[in-house]
């Protein structure tokens, strides 16, 4: 039994053995086989990549030749350059060599020249002196006696054909300098023609339908009140079919009353704050109106370097006139008359322009001081950094102060050719608005007093005082001054009608 098991075991084992060399065969096998294809693989890879290698070092030898190559060619035609530099440059010095041996060959000859000059001069003084003494001899008179009455034979003879020829000059200057400024005067007239401006006193606002001035009367007035007392333009509302009257002699108020009311009659809401609200909006609009409206005058006649003050200035002239004749259409007549002149008598065409245009910039302050407008247009072109001519031209140009440059006579001349010509001013007119600015400047003077209005062509006078600096009862003896004052000191048509206002509010705001 024992020898049975043994004998499996050892059968068991010898089996064991075969099926591991069996496997161990096999596998070597397949190892040896792998292992030759890696190898196999292995020597293609390294032949691939030394043929890359080679090419690699081949391409970049091509290019490093390739370069050394291109630096030889620019070295030789670098070379090239410097060797013809230096035949220029022996050619050069050839040619200096050669001038400067002909230069001395020249110097020399001068030299002699001079020499023999020197030597004729020398023989011609001795000739000369000789022909005096002999001269002396036959006249009985010497060299300095003879010169002496020559001289003074000459001066009178040149004096008296001095003299005659002076008053020709002067005749015929004359003659000729009356007809070339007559020229110029007819040539500048002829090359500025524009449309004489006759400035109305109202405007007239145009509305869709007669329903509206229901609106714009409130109730009770109301409405047309508050507008009449935030724009100082008296509203005239008839049975003028769709239309509304503005009445007031500035300008700038019955623009800013026409604008506040087209905006009102768009918006619907009209009521008396914010009737307030859009008068002080269309102010401010107006404001800067008037400053765009001056740098587009300036622009317009190539004026640069203005003070932002200056030019905001010359925007106001849009809403100011003089005798009936828009400021700013004169402004810019005269500018271009004064240019036009200056370039006829060879003058600066852009400093005569700037002083045209500046020559009555007095009369739109934002104050009013008592100075005529030529010295108050002087000064503030002063204040504002001008040039001493251009001052000088419009401080002079109505004769107050003393003319020193020939700007002032240009600006003077010119400012009457646009103001002068028929139909170009009205005194009435003038007249009238002065008396209405007067009227608002007197009531104005009066402690309280807030704003005063002109209407109705100055037969009512409406002044607003502060509710906290005057009561009730102290505005029945203003009113009363102010008529007293006014029957004193102005002429007028007619009776003026002193209204004073006094109005208190209370605001107050839900949060």
């Amino acid at each position: 039994m024992e020898i049975n098991i043994i004998i499996a075991i050892i059968t068991f084992l010898a089996g064991g053995a075969l099926v591991w060399l069996a496997i161990n065969y096999v596998f070597k096998s397949r190892f040896d086989k792998i292992i030759a294809d890696a190898e196999k693989t292995a020597e293609a890879l390294k032949q691939s990549k030394l043929l890359e290698v080679k090419e690699t070092f081949l391409n970049l030898k091509a290019e490093q030749e390739k370069q050394v190559a291109g630096r030889n060619s620019k070295l030789q035609s670098a070379e090239a350059k410097l060797k013809q530099r230096e035949l220029a440059m022996n050619q050069k010095n050839e040619d200096l060599q050669r001038k400067n041996n002909e230069l001395d060959n020249a110097r020399e000859n001068l030299a002699a020249q001079l020499e023999h000059v020197e030597r004729k001069k020398a023989e011609l003084d001795k000739l000369k002196n000789k022909q005096v003494e002999q001269l002396e001899v036959i006249s009985s008179l010497s060299a300095e006696e003879a010169k002496e009455r020559l001289i003074e034979s000459l001066k009178e003879e040149a004096k008296t054909q001095a003299a005659s020829y002076i008053n020709e000059i002067v005749e015929e200057a004359k003659m000729t300098a009356n007809k070339e400024a007559k020229r110029i005067v007819v040539q500048s007239i002829q090359r500025v023609a524009t449309e004489t401006a006759i400035e109305n006193s109202i405007t007239v606002f145009n509305i869709e339908s007669d329903e509206i001035k229901g609106r714009i009367i409130g109730r009770e007035g109301r409405n047309i009140r508050a507008l009449e007392a935030a724009t100082g333009i008296e509203i005239v509302v008839d049975d003028t079919p769709e239309a509304i009257v503005l009445s007031g002699f500035d300008p700038v108020r019955r623009e800013i009353a026409r604008l506040a009311l087209h905006q009102l009659v768009q918006d619907g809401r009209i009521h008396p704050p914010r009737i307030e609200e859009i008068v002080a909006r269309v102010r401010k609009q107006v404001e800067e109106e008037i400053v765009e409206t001056g740098k587009r005058t300036v622009i317009d006649l190539g004026v640069h370097g203005l003070h932002p003050e200056l030019v905001r200035m010359i925007g106001k002239m849009k809403y100011r006139s003089s005798y009936g004749q828009n400021l700013l259409q004169h402004a810019r007549e005269t500018a271009n008359l004064c240019a036009i002149m200056a370039s006829e008598l060879g003058l600066n065409t852009k400093k005569a322009r700037r002083a045209g245009l500046l020559h009555d910039i007095g009369k739109v302050p934002d104050d009013e001081p008592e100075l005529p407008h030529a010295l108050l247009g002087m000064k503030l072109c002063e204040k504002y950094k001008e040039k001493p001519d251009i001052c000088n031209a419009i401080g002079a140009h109505h004769d107050e102060i003393e003319m020193q440059t020939l700007l002032a006579p240009i600006v003077q001349v010119c400012d009457a050719i646009s103001g002068a010509r028929p139909g170009a001013r009205r005194e009435i007119v003038e007249a009238y608005l002065k008396r209405l600015n007067d009227l608002e400047q007197l009531a104005l003077s009066y402690p309280g007093v807030v704003k005063t209005y002109a209407i109705q062509a100055g037969r009512e006078l409406r002044v607003i005082v502060g509710a906290e600096k005057i009561d009730d009862k102290a505005t029945e003896s203003l009113s009363t001054e102010i008529a007293k004052k006014i029957q004193d000191e102005m002429t007028y048509p007619g009776q003026v009608k002193i209204t004073v206002i006094r109005e208190t509010r209370a605001v107050s705001y839900a949060k």
